[in-house]
């Protein structure tokens, strides 16, 4: 009786991971794989009518139109259409399942100077929010600690792994900075005027920031100084290593936030957001400064603002020389997947197609330091791409027939489409 109990546990526990488990990761490419007949869109501005993309080992080993040659398995696909993986940047996907539950919300850690945290070491990438990224083209993400004034270090991972070890594509690329605004509104519950007023310690906070870039820089070159993680984390700052991503939406915080950060002595610098700036775009010019401008799907910030200020953002800032990506830190994880339609929105305001479709990969590529290995379809590059059906940046004919990760044919099944298969069902019979 006992052993059949135990029969029938092991049973249901097999249905249960079957049915809501994530799918296993795909095994390594086991030989050449040929993509004939789509338009290959390349994410550098460029098409290639009637395509042939050959891949090996993971890698592009050739690509062109209708007279190269082709190797191995052949996959036809006349008629659809070929997009290299889409890259979600400054995003806590894998850090956060539920938000109602602090077991599985680890985006957020103690602390306000923290740039020690990696959030690699917390990604679950087991994480059906996560999953769901794929169906709609999202295959590489950045893994972004949120909270505080130094929220922690990202890294970089694809989206088809058992652990975060597998997972990782590029470990602690950048520390984000979350940068105080120049004005608050009202607690109205502390008794407080609503609205929008001067904010008194901004000074303050940018002096305690311009402090701590100060000690964490001449930590560096000091000797023995006893050891400080969170100074010794800054250090790729100042040699370049890694990226300081500010997070900051107004003219004045913008040209604070970049200004103070320079004189610290870092390298290399990128605003996340930027609702204001096209205000700005000579002072960013004069810095190199890109932007992950936030995403497209939004109200204005303001009411004096242009209705459709967030729809035309990357166009602005792109047709005046800025290298331009597009995230969506604002909205929750799982509107991640909506990231190829935040592009589409920006093709409405008069942007060319090609041009928006490099707002999240081969321009966001560049920003976050990948681009030599993905972002674009080209030769040496992962083969970290897919096959649409129509247009990946519109909802309705965005539709993935196959995906592929650094080589490897990717499930495209979910917790969702499973859920929306077994309700299909129900109705059909009715």
């Amino acid at each position: 009786m006992n052993n059949l109990k135990k029969l029938i546990l092991a049973i249901l526990i097999s249905v249960g991971s079957q049915s809501f488990g994530q799918q296993t990761p795909a095994p390594e490419q086991a030989g050449p794989i040929t993509i004939t007949g789509a338009t290959a869109h390349i994410g550098n501005g460029s098409v290639i009518e009637n395509s042939v993309i050959v891949f090996e080992a993971g890698k592009i080993t050739a690509i062109g139109g209708p007279g190269t040659a082709t190797k191995g398995r052949v996959i036809e696909a006349s008629g659809k259409h070929v997009y290299p993986g889409f890259i979600a940047p400054a995003k806590s996907l894998g850090l956060v399942e539920v938000n109602a539950v602090r077991a599985s919300n680890d985006q957020d850690e103690l602390g306000k100077y923290i740039p020690n945290i990696r959030s690699l070491i917390a990604y679950n990438a087991e994480s059906k929010v996560v999953e769901s990224m794929r169906p709609n083209g999202v295959l590489l993400g950045q893994i972004t600690p949120q909270g505080g004034r130094i929220s922690g270090t990202s890294s970089i991972v694809q989206f088809d792994a058992w652990n975060w070890e597998d997972a990782a594509v590029k470990v602690d690329d950048g520390i984000h900075l979350n940068w105080p605004n120049s004005f608050s509104r009202g607690r109205w519950w502390l008794g407080e005027e609503r609205g929008w007023k001067p904010n008194k310690e901004y000074t303050q906070e940018q002096d305690e920031l311009r402090m701590f870039l100060a000690n964490a820089k001449a930590y560096g070159s000091g000797a023995g100084e006893p050891e400080n993680q969170a100074f010794k984390a800054s250090q790729g700052l100042f040699d370049g290593s890694k990226r300081l991503y500010i997070s900051a939406q107004g003219e004045k915080e913008i040209i604070d936030a970049v200004t103070l950060a320079k004189e610290a002595g870092v390298k290399n610098i990128v605003l996340v957001g930027g609702y204001e700036a096209y205000k700005v775009i000579p002072f960013l010019k004069q810095h190199n400064v890109p932007v992950l401008v936030r995403h497209t799907h939004a109200l204005p910030f303001r009411d004096d603002n242009d209705y459709d200020q967030s729809y035309k953002l990357p166009k602005l800032l792109m047709d005046a020389g800025i290298l331009v990506g597009l995230q969506n830190a604002d909205m929750s994880n799982f509107q991640t997947r909506n990231l190829p339609f935040y592009a589409g929105q920006v093709v409405g305001q008069g942007m060319d197609k090609e041009a928006a479709l490099q707002l999240i990969t081969g321009n966001t590529a560049k920003i976050l330091g990948i681009d030599d290995m993905y972002g674009t379809l080209e030769t040496g590059k992962s083969a970290t791409l897919f096959i649409s059906e129509g247009d990946a940046l519109d909802m309705r004919t965005n539709i993935l027939s196959s995906a592929f990760i650094d080589g490897r044919e990717i499930s495209l099944e979910t917790h969702q489409t499973e859920l929306w298969q077994r309700y299909m069902e129900k109705y059909d019979r009715q």
